[in-house]
């Protein structure tokens, strides 16, 4: 299995399997959005969004789209590429919005290694990741550098427990700090 495992830019073909993964992870929640959803997600920013290649079977992926800091994709919505925000407008906050390793592969490090290459892609265009860490994973990103926000709120359908977060990719541009997040945010 190791040498034809990649990860790789999501393929028209994909989203069936995807789809799937999202069914599988979030059967049980209010965070199920659906093939459609996802698919608008991964329009807005092909270049950020990345599947989990196994030999051809697809055991993971995961889904990231400009948005500035402090905003999220609305779970019920689909992103309409014309008003979706984008690098180009402004924001250098890339949003994770979905990562799902296929349950029989979780704990291997497949997670890990989908965030390093969003990392990787991103780091050029981006000066921050940020995400909703939901199903009482906040720990989990917290011991991966992400701070939480925990005064932004956020819509019921992200579950209870969701916890807005943003980690730096690299040394901010002078003059931004988290004082300056905070001046943002107020806007």
């Amino acid at each position: 299995m190791g040498r034809d495992i990649r990860i790789r830019h999501i393929a028209r073909g994909d989203w069936p399997r995807i789809a799937a993964l999202e069914q599988e992870a979030y059967a049980d929640s209010t965070l199920l959005e659906g093939r459609e959803a996802l698919e608008s997600r991964g329009r807005v920013s092909p270049a950020t969004c990345f599947v989990l290649d196994l030999g051809g079977r697809i055991g993971g992926y995961v889904l990231a789209l400009p948005y500035p800091m402090f905003r999220y994709p609305d779970l019920a919505l689909r992103e309409q590429a014309a008003s979706a925000p984008s690098a180009p407008s402004g924001t250098r906050n890339l949003h994770l919005h979905d990562i799902v390793v296929a349950r029989e592969l979780r704990g291997r490090g497949w997670g890990g290694r989908l965030l390093d290459r969003l990392t990787a892609q991103a780091r050029p265009a981006y000066d921050r990741i940020s995400l909703v860490a939901v199903a009482g994973m906040a720990a989990f990103w917290a011991a991966r550098g992400f701070r939480p926000y925990e005064d932004v709120r956020l819509p019921r359908d992200y579950g209870g427990d969701a916890v807005y977060m943003s980690r730096a990719f690299k040394v901010d541009r002078p003059g931004r700090t988290e004082e300056a997040d905070r001046t943002a945010r107020a806007r």
